[in-house]
């Protein structure tokens, strides 16, 4: 039989024709800005445990991608479905990278768009959405991730003013940022402050000698008595849906995400296997090669169409919490695994930084616990099936 010539795994779903135009003129300008200006130096970035992030924000900025889902101040103003292929694109160069967009973006901008002050809005979103003012959230404690109800962080009334003070911990952007959003206990609620990082008593120590996620920056933020006055506060926001809320976005670009890193190593296993001899002919001829690479796209493929789904969902109001809790768990999960399995037939070769799979396998392993492990997404689902709470 003579040989057919290979498609690329997402080519056995035919996803194209289900993106519009703008969107696949989207993703495609952020793939080029990937191969292009991305993966040359995300080895070594890697390996050095480095970003130029202050650089690549501006660049992203000038790309359109910071914030792009907003509407105003700046944003793009584009489909949610739009935004999740910039993400797959983005995670298909490293999971740092679209780390630094999502919590940009959907962390800290989506915070200040959806529950800030008119005010808050002006100063921050424009320059945050050029890449020239840099954001982190401040949620997660050393001692509270999954339990963010537990937080320890207080904030104060003293006169018309307010005093923070806690630790927050692995905080994506924390110690290049111009501005925090972070939450804190009052005594009412749970309520969402924006902070100044020149504000005094308030520090963000790098975290290193990480082993997940190296080409990103990631600090503990501490808050020694931060002076903020009245207008800190976000006006909106009032309990944990504020910071919930904040979440759904950023799991939502993950759920797209997963993919990107899934994607971009099964290609190189499929062009490995393609040029790498074995008892005289190419690994890609051999009944367990194709096996793997079979399943692994129709894995893949699935993911795709889930994600698809739940933007569209999301673009017309109607995607809920819990599906998106599906979405993250499931992607998410298949994504590693695939990574995973592509390291296999690599051989030796899959665990350098010639190739991207191991560093894709490690910053994922990040990806599965973070924005909620997968047990706790299981839960979520759990409860929408049962109607049962089963957290405590």
């Amino acid at each position: 039989m003579a040989p057919r010539t290979p498609v690329a795994p997402l080519d056995l779903f035919a996803t194209d024709p289900l993106i519009g135009e703008d969107e696949r003129a989207m993703r495609d300008t952020v793939r080029r800005f990937v191969e292009d200006r991305l993966k040359p130096g995300l080895p070594e970035w890697y390996e050095n445990g480095s970003l130029p992030v202050r650089e690549l924000a501006r660049e992203l900025g000038e790309l359109g991608v910071l914030g792009m889902h907003l509407e105003g101040y700046g944003c793009a103003g584009t489909s949610a479905t739009a935004y999740g292929l910039a993400c797959m694109e983005l995670e298909a160069g490293d999971s740092g990278i679209r780390s630094l967009v999502s919590v940009q973006g959907s962390l800290a901008m989506f915070a200040i768009w959806q529950h800030g002050s008119e005010e808050q809005k002006q100063e921050w979103l424009p320059r945050m959405a050029a890449g020239e003012a840099i954001g982190c959230f401040g949620l997660t404690e050393p001692d509270f991730g999954s339990n963010p109800a537990g937080m320890r962080t207080r904030a104060v009334r003293d006169g018309d003013d307010w005093l923070l003070t806690g630790n927050k911990m692995w905080i994506t952007n924390g110690s290049v940022a111009d501005v925090a959003v972070v939450w804190a206990q009052t005594e009412d609620k749970v309520r969402g402050f924006v902070v100044p990082a020149d504000a005094p008593g308030f520090s963000a120590p790098e975290i290193k000698k990480k082993l997940s996620l190296r080409a990103s920056v990631t600090s503990e933020l501490v808050l020694d008595n931060v002076r903020l006055p009245g207008s800190a506060v976000l006006p909106e926001a009032s309990g944990l849906s504020g910071p919930l809320s904040c979440l759904n976005e950023a799991r939502f670009g993950i759920v797209f995400g997963a993919l990107g890193a899934a994607r971009d190593c099964l290609e190189t296993a499929i062009e490995y296997a393609a040029t790498r001899e074995i008892f005289d002919k190419p690994l890609a001829a051999y009944q367990l090669t194709q096996a793997k690479l079979a399943d692994m796209s129709v894995e893949l493929g699935k993911g795709m169409l889930l994600a698809l789904h739940l933007g569209r969902l999301k673009d017309e109001g109607k995607l809920s919490s819990d599906q998106v809790s599906v979405g993250k768990l499931n992607n998410v999960r298949e994504a590693i695994a695939i990574a995973r399995e592509c390291r296999t037939l690599l051989g030796a070769a899959g665990i350098t930084l010639e190739f991207p799979i191991m560093r894709h396998a490690n910053n994922l392993e990040s990806v599965l616990t973070y924005e909620g492990t997968s047990e706790v997404h299981q839960l979520v689902i759990g409860q929408s099936l049962t109607g049962s709470a089963a957290f405590r």
